[in-house]
């Protein structure tokens, strides 16, 4: 049902006004033809000319083809429905992700950088078409591996090719994001909140570059939140130089970081968890609602009332008891 009073073209609604007109018209022959058979006196013809009376079969069929004549006219008004749209077309998502050494664990199946990649890949494939993704990387030092872009496959193939190396810089990979968000949105950019996040994916503390604490800062004072992923358990390690490292997830300094950016810190301790981190964070970004064509949502209805409609009137044109 259209449960909405906002057409794109309401004007056509006009048109409805054809369907009372039919039914006096289809009264009005009804009470000629029964008005014309009183004038023959002989029963027998009288019944070869016209029924004695209106089959209720016949009235069910012209009742579903109005139906089917009004149901076609307001989707022919083109009824509106309310959608979700980004607020701009220039909205930027930075995916910023720890290549350290550490996050070769494989307390997350199969090992935390191989999920970490997998599941960056899941959130490309949710974030609307229009939206601009950078890849940022980070370890001993930070790179944009690939600027901002509505190309998907083109982040996708550089996040599988991403290799990891030593130490992390945790600051330079936020400041680096940064840089990107204002190359991105220029002068144009909005006063506040920008249209723009900060994804970061990360399992350790910093071990070296500038301060995680002052680059949220800056973060917060550019209007660009940041989501933290903490991924890992505490139960995590790798091997080096032949023996076993204990490498824990630290979640206190990425929570710090969301905290002070005006972001979200997230705990994934699985695949699965971290996907579910992922969706909500694309529940943060900044959309608006606005009416869109829901035509094509209600087609379906009128073609299966045009089937029984259809049905009807064949079943009384055939005649069958």
């Amino acid at each position: 049902m259209i449960v909405t009073w906002d057409y794109l073209a309401p004007e056509r609604l006009w048109f409805l006004l054809l369907v009372p007109g039919l039914v006096v018209l289809y009264v009005l022959l009804q009470y000629r033809k029964s008005h014309y058979a009183v004038r023959f006196t002989n029963v027998a013809l009288l019944d070869s000319v016209v029924p004695r009376r209106v089959n209720w079969r016949q009235h069910v069929a012209v009742a579903l083809a109005m139906l089917t004549l009004a149901f076609a006219i307001v989707l022919f008004a083109q009824p509106t429905k309310i959608v979700k749209v980004p607020r701009a077309a220039g909205v930027t998502v930075v995916l910023t992700i720890d290549i350290s050494l550490s996050m070769q664990a494989t307390d997350v199946s199969p090992d935390r950088i191989s999920a970490a990649k997998e599941t960056a890949k899941e959130f490309l494939t949710q974030l609307p078409p229009a939206f601009k993704v950078a890849l940022v990387s980070f370890a001993r030092n930070a790179q944009v591996v690939i600027p901002p872009t509505v190309d998907r496959q083109q982040v996708t193939d550089a996040i599988d090719l991403l290799e990891l190396e030593e130490y992390t810089a945790t600051g330079e990979g936020i400041y680096t994001a940064l840089d990107v968000v204002k190359q991105s949105l220029g002068t144009d950019a909005p006063e506040g909140t920008k249209p723009a996040m900060i994804v970061l994916i990360s399992d350790g503390a910093r071990t070296v570059g500038r301060s995680q604490v002052a680059a949220a800062e800056a973060a917060k004072e550019q209007g660009v939140p940041i989501f933290t992923v903490a991924l890992g358990t505490p139960e995590g390690t790798i091997s080096s130089g032949g023996e076993s490292v204990r490498v824990p997830v630290e979640i206190d300094q990425l929570q710090e970081v969301a905290d002070i950016s005006g972001g979200k810190a997230y705990i994934a301790e699985s695949p699965d968890e971290l996907v579910d981190a992922y969706k909500d964070v694309e529940g943060g970004l900044v959309f608006t609602r606005e009416r869109a064509d829901a035509t094509s949502q209600y087609v379906g209805y009128l073609v299966l009332l045009a089937l029984v409609s259809t049905g009807a009137g064949l079943f009384v044109a055939s005649r069958w008891p």
